[in-house]
C-alpha cells in the first residue's frame, strides 16, 4: 500500500507561483506513472498533469500547458507541479495519484493523495 501525501499549496495572488509536492511511503513509488488532478467547487474532477515512472515523458492539460510543470526525484519518492503564471481558475484542490502505466492518464490510477488546497486571488 503507497501512501501519498501533497504539500505546497496556499493562498497566492495572480501572476504567482507555486509548488506543490507529492511524497510517497513506499519506494515502489518510483516504479508508478504520477498524475495531478484538481477539483474545484462544484466540479468535477479534472486532469492536470502526469509523468511517467522514468521522468522521460510529460503529458499536460491544455488549460495549464506552458505554464505548469511536472518532475520527478525518484530518489525522494517525490513528484513535484510547478506552477506559474497562476490563474483565479487554477483555484481548486490539487491531488496526486499514482498507478501502473496506462492508456489514458485521466483513469487507472490506484493510489491517491487526501489532497492541498491552492487559492488564486485576483
Amino acid at each position: 500500500q503507497v501512501q501519498l501525501v501533497e504539500s505546497g499549496g496556499g493562498l497566492v495572488q495572480a501572476g504567482g507561483s507555486l509548488r506543490l509536492s507529492c511524497s510517497a511511503s513506499e519506494r515502489t513509488f518510483s516504479f508508478y506513472r504520477v498524475g495531478w488532478f484538481r477539483q474545484a467547487p462544484g466540479k468535477e474532477r479534472e486532469f492536470v498533469a502526469g509523468i511517467v515512472w522514468s521522468g522521460h515523458s510529460t503529458y499536460y492539460a491544455d488549460s495549464v500547458k506552458g505554464r505548469f510543470t511536472i518532475s520527478r526525484d525518484n530518489t525522494k519518492n517525490t513528484v513535484y507541479l510547478q506552477m506559474n503564471s497562476l490563474k483565479a481558475e487554477d483555484t481548486a484542490v490539487y491531488y496526486c495519484a499514482a498507478g501502473p502505466p496506462g492508456s489514458s492518464w485521466e483513469i487507472g490510477y490506484r493510489y491517491w493523495g487526501q489532497g492541498t488546497q491552492v487559492t488564486v486571488s485576483s
